[in-house]
């Protein structure tokens, strides 16, 4: 274990900046309309009209024709990748090294192979060039992350993929209104999940979205969120057809799936309409911290290049720009002093080939492969970022970083 440098600020335990992860992402005003909709007469609280309007909601603010609501990122993400094997067979979806695990279980719990690839150091997201280089005949889909609110897509990813007719997934988990060529993420691929997660843009407390323009693949989704039930649908003409087709059965009861129950409550869908109402203004707090953060580091230390452009950012992306162990326990040090909540290995916990869930699939020492994600497994942070964060502590935070030592060493 490297010793501490004398560099390292002599801030007391008490004396700290009181910097969580996230704080007040749900607000009074939230709970207020909570208490407003609990206090009515005989109020439903399973799936109903609140779940509707919160889907036709976000998906006027997304910009999508469709969005399904479900319990979690997680089951967004688990339906997606059932929709896509019941809609295109077995074969390989293409995934990221660094993600939550959700993404890489749901391919797997599908019964599809997930093939990796590397990051690009200024998104966090894929390589354009190795998932380019990785295309096949047994391709059925790109499951892209944006990572911590980076935008992971560029023109020639998307025109090979379309050239190709290769499907395009995003998970915008942790990238709610960010950007790319002024769309937003999560319109561009043929699907799309978000998370509402309580450290997330905006929360639901739990729950999450399935989202896409395709009209089958929406009324597949529908069906998979409730046990694969065809009353699910909103398509009449599929209702019919599988009613007419299957006369032995009860109408009511017939399920075309063996499904999921993955759906979310009335009392979700409130919270969710009324933190809808501000995000945009909260995401513009949230860029403009990124900004003086990035903008306030030391470039000789921490990596600072990240393409920024519209991005939103719910965390702080902290990455030694070497592999400098010295530094590395400084800088933990030091937040931890201060009173700084911190992930190490940003999102996901960093390489997830390292994890011992894929381990046993793709082998002990696959996470070799991929040294930039490594990289940022052992040298990369994220730190909380929301509206209400000052930015006398964003200074303060960068300031105290910068007087750390370092002993050199490659750079990224």
């Amino acid at each position: 274990m490297p010793v501490i440098a004398d560099e390292v600020i002599p801030v007391k335990a008490d004396a700290g900046l009181d910097w969580p992860l996230m704080s007040n992402n749900i607000s009074r005003a939230d709970l207020d309309t909570l208490i407003q909709y609990l206090s009515q007469p005989d109020p439903r609280l399973t799936q109903g009209d609140q779940v509707r309007a919160f889907e036709r909601e976000w998906s006027e603010w997304l910009g999508v024709r469709h969005s399904v609501f479900v319990n979690s990122g997680s089951s967004a993400n688990l339906l997606t990748m059932a929709a896509i094997k019941h809609g295109y067979g077995s074969g390989e979806v293409i995934v990221p090294a660094l993600t939550w695990v959700s993404d890489i279980a749901s391919v797997l719990q599908a019964g599809l192979e997930p093939v990796f690839v590397d990051i690009d150091p200024r998104t966090l997201g894929m390589d354009s060039d190795e998932v380019i280089g990785r295309l096949s005949d047994k391709t059925r889909a790109v499951f892209l992350t944006h990572i911590l609110g980076y935008n992971a897509l560029n023109h020639r990813l998307l025109a090979e993929l379309q050239e190709r007719d290769v499907l395009l997934i995003e998970d915008v988990c942790e990238s709610h209104g960010a950007t790319s060529s002024g769309r937003k993420l999560g319109t561009i691929g043929r699907m799309s999940n978000f998370s509402f997660y309580y450290a997330h843009h905006m929360s639901t407390i739990e729950g999450g979205m399935v989202c896409t323009d395709d009209p089958d693949l929406y009324e597949t989704v529908r069906m998979l969120r409730s046990h694969g039930l065809v009353r699910e649908s909103a398509s009449a003409a599929t209702r019919d057809r599988y009613v007419a087709e299957h006369p032995d059965l009860n109408p009511e009861f017939v399920f075309a799936f063996p499904a999921y129950n993955v759906r979310s409550s009335e009392l979700n869908a409130v919270l969710g309409r009324s933190q809808l109402r501000r995000l945009d203004e909260n995401n513009k707090r949230r860029q403009r911290n990124l900004e003086l953060f990035l903008s306030n580091l030391d470039p000789d230390k921490y990596f600072t290049d990240f393409a920024t452009e519209g991005s939103c950012n719910y965390a702080f992306t902290l990455i030694l720009r070497a592999a400098d162990d010295f530094l590395c326990e400084n800088v933990m040090n030091t937040l931890n002093m201060l009173g700084v909540e911190f992930r190490r290995g940003t999102s996901g916990g960093g390489n997830q080939l390292r994890q011992p869930y894929l381990k046993t699939i793709v082998g002990e020492h696959e996470y070799q492969k991929y040294p930039r994600v490594d990289h940022v497994h052992f040298y990369g942070f994220y730190i909380g970022n929301y509206p209400d964060l000052e930015p006398e502590k964003i200074l303060m935070l960068c300031a105290a970083l910068n007087r750390l030592s370092s002993t050199g060493g490659d750079c990224v």
